[in-house]
């Protein structure tokens, strides 16, 4: 397991917050993301919406390389409904996010439903 993936996992169960960044108060997707790979989060964002092109030009300013193929700890940005972004990590066993509806982060077992927008890896 990789420090990405392991640090993804340590983060289940946290409770989600928009905009969150701490694990002890609520995190988002980004939250999640930014704890997970050490790179700073953005903020000021809605809670729907956004713009793929921006969110992966961010990535890839923070230093993440882009991959065509998904392994764990490896991020991925998803659409997950119209005008609808998401950020998730990959694990062996399926993804870690922060899940609105059940109101905390969760890991998912299996591959995402989701339409999968871009993979970035951590270099090593």
């Amino acid at each position: 397991m990789n420090a990405v993936e392991q640090a993804a996992i340590a983060l289940v169960g946290a409770k989600f917050r928009l905009h969150g960044r701490d694990p002890a108060t609520g995190l988002d997707c980004v939250g999640v993301v930014a704890r997970a790979t050490g790179i700073e989060a953005p903020s000021g964002y809605a809670l729907r919406g956004g713009d793929a092109g921006r969110v992966s030009a961010l990535i890839e300013r923070a230093g993440l390389i882009p991959v065509s193929e998904a392994v764990p700890g490896d991020v991925m940005l998803m659409r997950t409904g119209p005008a609808q972004l998401h950020l998730a990590i990959r694990t062996a066993r399926g993804l870690v996010h922060a899940d609105a509806a059940l109101r905390r982060v969760v890991e998912r077992p299996g591959r995402p439903d989701w339409e999968i927008l871009g993979l970035w890896r951590q270099s090593s």
